[in-house]
């Protein structure tokens, strides 16, 4: 088959959309089909940024939501002129990765299949970007809930997700759970003294490695507030978040104001490929999730990468993350917002690090077993198939 996938956002870009198709195209191509992406990037840049970025700032100052409304509309018609082309006409299905690309296949009369990460309307609301009871919440919604009835099919990464659809909708989907690249997410901790020297970190440091987008929902406040009791037991304790948004100010402030920011390390953006070297050099992984306006993580990629890399994990109990982790046995889960659960199970793993040891290795045969993308390649395959043929 011709396999085309595509979103409305950039790809690619930090976060686990974007790593969900690279790791998809890979498995499909592994199964001998033909994969080729297109996303927001394959636009041009002036269209990008003064016809779908630019107007929405001044928009969204106007009446909150309308901008993030004018640019996922702008975003989905580029889109769709690319999909009319003959090019795009020739591949055999679109697997679209978000409601805007699904519409913008199907008004280019494509047979299209949705798989749904997570909950558009509601993350922009948490986010700050639309208003809980404005008018452009419900256009949102309506564009969300008539994709999934005019899709051939619904794929969600986790059963909440799945949940959501059926019971707005009445569209009944399919859960796969997210996947990695088992072959690239290894584990590499006989490398850390190596990796570690490469990224200036020093050796006898106590590394929390925290993979996640800056943003409300990733809890990533959390870690830099259950801090300072680590330090007081292990003063050679770092944090290290790899990502960007909009809560890096208010983490930083955070930090200062606690008197841990020279203990706080902000790398930015990391590129994907570099990601099993910090995980690598790491001793534990946190995934400090929490409930926002409505939304919960789903099965995250950056908690599965870390259960695949050889080191252990701590989680907040919500969402996928309940799915992925069984608590005690390949990694350790804390209740969400609670401040002295994690620092409690923080100070738990470097006190005890042969415990830490068993929980890697218990979540990387975990991984092996139920979260290789080739397993879920077939998956995805056998949902087109039943796709076209309809």
């Amino acid at each position: 088959m011709k396999i085309l996938l595509a979103t409305s956002y950039d790809y690619p870009h930090l976060g686990g959309l974007s790593t969900h198709m690279t790791t998809l195209k890979t498995g499909l191509e592994h199964l001998g089909h033909t994969v080729e992406t297109l996303s927001f990037s394959d636009v041009a840049k002036w269209r990008r940024d003064w016809i779908a970025r630019g107007p929405s700032f001044i928009l969204n100052k106007v009446s909150l939501g309308a901008g993030y409304v004018w640019t996922l509309n702008r975003r989905q018609q580029f889109l769709e002129a690319m999909l009319k082309d003959a090019y795009y006409q020739s591949f055999d299905i679109v697997n679209a990765q978000d409601v805007f690309a699904t519409r913008a296949s199907l008004k280019a009369g494509l047979p299209t299949v949705t798989t749904t990460h997570g909950y558009l309307t509601y993350e922009g609301i948490s986010k700050g970007s639309v208003g809980e009871d404005s008018a452009h919440k419900q256009k949102l919604l309506d564009v969300e809930f008539s994709m999934y009835k005019k899709t051939r099919a619904v794929v969600t990464v986790d059963t909440r997700i799945k949940e959501y659809i059926k019971r707005e909708t009445g569209v009944e989907a399919t859960m796969i759970k997210n996947f990695i690249d088992v072959e690239s997410f290894k584990p590499e901790t006989e490398r850390r003294a190596e990796f570690r020297e490469t990224y200036g970190f020093s050796q006898d440091d106590k590394i929390f490695f925290i993979p996640r987008r800056l943003t409300k929902k990733n809890g990533v406040i959390y870690p830099i507030l259950s801090f300072p009791p680590v330090l007081e037991k292990y003063p050679d304790a770092r944090l290290v978040f790899a990502g960007t948004g909009e809560m890096m100010n208010d983490m930083k402030a955070k930090a200062q104001e606690l008197g841990i920011a020279d203990r706080v390390t902000m790398l930015g953006a990391v590129d994907h490929a570099d990601m099993i070297q910090y995980y690598a050099l790491s001793d534990v992984a946190l995934v400090p999730s929490i409930y926002s306006a409505g939304v919960e993580e789903a099965t995250s990629i950056s908690a599965l990468e870390a259960m695949g890399s050889g080191i252990p994990l701590i989680a907040c109990a919500v969402g996928g993350l309940k799915e992925i982790v069984d608590d005690g046995r390949d990694g350790l889960l804390v209740e969400e917002r609670n401040v002295g659960a994690l620092s409690e199970a923080m100070i738990r793993l470097l006190d005890a690090p042969a415990y830490g040891a068993e929980l890697a290795a218990a979540a990387r045969q975990k991984i092996v077993d139920e979260y290789s993308h080739f397993a879920a390649a077939e998956k995805y395959e056998a949902i087109y198939v039943k796709a076209l043929g309809q």
